[in-house]
């Protein structure tokens, strides 16, 4: 019961500092540049809104991953080709009918799907999100396709066979997207744009949001449970009733829809679909986003997303800035420091930064221990 209710007052709190994140997104995205003397980093233009957005879109993504990996216990690699499929998925239905000729051009404007959901629902005003909405659930869909025809046979390896035959399968359809045979579906290995996107930040937090709370649901309902016991022991799980092929292909699924929703986005946030930006080492990226974060924390994975980001889209940026006159400034600069610090975090958190727990739970165990120093000290006295 008091369990319960405990986790009733975080959900609580986290919503409430949900909406006001969210209050200050719209406040700071349509009324900064009103504001004279504010600096220009709250400009709806600055790295700021560049880290939230992308931030938002691996949120999802890291979380989709630590369901299966962190939650599931299935080691997988996969995720940039689950990604691809639903960014090329939501471009190649949402490119408008009059813009395809241009868009594929490099094949004579021959372009084989003939409808657009862009022409059907509008390009501005509700019914253009409501068409955005439609064609990232779609590419989910197709995304988790995929994962349950290969899940069919990739689902009897365990631990770094698994990784290898789901990495394996990311880095085929990357190949095949880029073959030209398909050029008049994919453009190849042109870029795939001229699709309306999401302008508002808001927007990316509110879809990204209710994914990870879909997810966050599953997690806690008996299909979570049923998950966690296949990660603690697949024996014992078994033993108890748990269907083992059913709830693993559950998790494969359900963890590429929402890398087919994060992929959407994040072709939304870059404006443009191409094979060559869903590389092995976008897969990498989500899973130290994992690691960093704490394997099986929800939470973590999110605050770890915000922080890669930041570090990597902003904070270090000027280390590349050979201008400023110190040698050790160059081009690639940013990345040897950004992997040492990652060294140092992964060693002096060698669970992460939430470990297995949420943020709730971290500022309990804060506050308990906060209360014992202090119970200490006035023993001492």
């Amino acid at each position: 019961m008091l369990k319960q209710k405990t986790n009733k007052n975080g959900s609580f709190a986290a919503l409430i500092s949900i909406s006001v994140l969210l209050l200050l997104i719209i406040l700071l995205e349509n009324i900064s540049d009103r504001i004279p003397g504010l600096p220009a980093v709250f400009l709806p233009t600055s790295q700021l809104f560049t880290v939230l957005k992308k931030g938002a879109v691996y949120s999802l993504v890291a979380v989709s991953m630590n369901l299966l990996n962190g939650f599931t216990g299935l080691f997988s690699l996969g995720q940039a080709g689950f990604m691809l499929l639903g960014a090329y998925t939501y471009a190649i239905i949402m490119v408008p009918e009059a813009s395809r000729e241009s868009v594929y051009r490099m094949f004579s404007g021959e372009h084989w799907v003939k409808f657009s959901l862009a022409d059907i629902f509008g390009t501005t005003g509700a019914g253009s999100v409501v068409g955005m909405l439609i064609a990232l659930i779609l590419g989910g869909l197709v995304a988790a396709l995929f994962a349950w025809l290969i899940g069919l046979p990739v689902l009897r390896l365990k631990s770094d066979y698994l990784a290898i035959a789901t990495l394996g399968f990311a880095e085929i359809i990357r190949a095949i997207f880029q073959w030209d045979k398909l050029g008049p579906l994919t453009n190849g290995a042109n870029v795939l744009g001229g699709f309306p996107y999401f302008n508002s930040t808001v927007a990316y937090y509110l879809v990204a949001g209710v994914c990870i709370a879909l997810i966050v649901l599953l997690i806690n309902s008996t299909y979570g449970r049923a998950f966690k016991a296949i990660r603690d022991d697949e024996v014992a799980a078994e033993a108890m009733g748990v269907n083992l092929s059913r709830h693993k292909m559950m998790s494969f699924v359900v963890s590429s829809f929402f890398a087919g929703i994060g992929g959407g986005l994040l072709a939304m946030y870059q404006c443009m679909a191409q094979a060559n930006n869903f590389k092995t080492n976008m897969t990498y990226e989500i899973l130290l986003i994992v690691v960093i974060g704490g394997i099986g924390s929800i939470s973590g994975s999110v605050i770890a997303s915000f922080l890669f980001t930041a570090c990597n889209e902003w904070w270090l940026r000027f280390l590349d800035d050979d201008s400023l006159g110190i040698f050790l400034f160059r081009g690639g600069f940013r990345k040897v420091v950004f992997a040492v610090v990652i060294m140092v975090i992964v060693l002096f958190f060698r669970q992460g930064i939430m470990g297995d727990k949420e943020l709730p739970e971290k500022f309990r165990d804060w506050k308990a221990k906060l209360q014992r120093r202090k119970e200490k000290k006035e023993a001492v006295k």
